[in-house]
């Protein structure tokens, strides 16, 4: 039964997140307060808002091997993600439409980020501030100088939400799409907290770890939305919106884990949790290393061959979340 309710559950995560990011696009353009600002937080928000609420469930259960896994997880399989679909569609050639530039701010930063967290994991600082890791705190203060010094760059990231239809906007009044938007981030809210109550069972019914669970099964389940972004921006041929889109969702959802590490009342999170979690956080920095080379990368012309980097990705996230099971 936990399995079925885990499915359920995963399932309405996704549609709302979906959802949400819609009427989040619709407040932004027709708010007083729309613009890049808005956009980049409100539509960030809605399609990390279930990595957020599964995340800090997680804490409240005191399970913080859920919590911290589902957002390594994610950064991991939004990678994933990326590569896939730069499989799929290899003749698109993905990596060779854009300007490397132009993504590789948020891309170092999303190095530093996961390097932090094997720091923390691995040797957690015995400073904290508001029982908050002094690594997390890092994290906080790296993201908003690279907020004030890259704005240009952030601009970009924050715009990674598919656009809405026009005819589709018109057929809802500001009002409507913030009612219909506050019931979805509930319905998220409350989705994302029976995935990982259900997901904290599940590990405990079947002897998997809870580090593999969050990492794996719950992270996949709230990253689908960064799936739906980066499908609709290549329906519109925009190529550095995919990108910018995953890239920038890894770092907020690094923010989204300082957020969880507030909430958790028993100091560090960081320092709670399984040191299991480096193998993921060493991924990401793999998987990242290969999204910067895919960018500096000389053009090839033959399918294939342009693809092996993301083949590579995809083969040993396998590899590692089998070791990690």
């Amino acid at each position: 039964m936990v399995y079925i309710i885990f499915i359920i559950s995963a399932a309405v995560v996704v549609l709302a997140a979906v959802q949400l990011n819609k009427y989040g696009d619709i407040i932004s353009k027709k708010s007083a307060l729309s613009g890049a600002a808005v956009g980049t937080f409100l539509i960030a928000g809605a399609t990390s808002l279930p990595e957020l609420t599964t995340s800090i469930t997680a804490v409240y259960i005191d399970n913080p091997d859920i919590a911290v896994g589902n957002m390594i997880g994610s950064n991991v399989f939004n990678l994933l993600i990326l590569a896939v679909v730069d499989i799929i569609y290899r003749k698109r050639r993905l990596f060779q439409k854009v300007r490397a530039k132009d993504h590789m701010v948020s891309a170092i930063t999303g190095l530093a980020f996961m390097a932090i967290a094997i720091f923390g994991l691995l040797n957690p600082a015995p400073v904290e501030l508001f029982g908050i890791g002094i690594e997390m705190i890092i994290v906080v203060i790296l993201y908003i100088g690279m907020t004030k010094f890259f704005s240009s760059v952030e601009e970009q990231e924050g715009e990674a939400a598919p656009a809405v239809e026009e005819e589709t906007k018109k057929d809802y009044t500001l009002k409507q799409a913030v009612i219909r938007f506050i019931l979805l981030a509930v319905s998220v809210f409350a989705a994302g907290s029976i995935l990982s109550i259900s997901g904290d069972q599940m590990a405990k019914i079947s002897g998997l770890d809870s580090s593999f669970v969050g990492s794996v099964f719950i992270a996949a389940s709230t990253s689908l939305p960064e799936l739906v972004t980066v499908l609709a921006a290549f329906k519109m041929a925009n190529y550095g919106m995919a990108i910018g889109s995953i890239l920038g969702s890894n770092l907020f959802n690094m923010q989204l884990l300082a957020i969880t590490d507030l909430a958790y009342r028993d100091g560090a999170v960081l320092a709670s949790s399984s040191s299991s979690h480096v193998y993921m956080a060493g991924l990401g920095i793999f998987m990242t290393l290969v999204v910067i080379y895919l960018l500096f990368r000389q053009r090839i012309s033959n399918n294939w061959r342009y693809a092996l980097p993301s083949l590579v990705i995809s083969t040993v996230y396998i590899v590692v979340s089998y070791l990690v099971f």
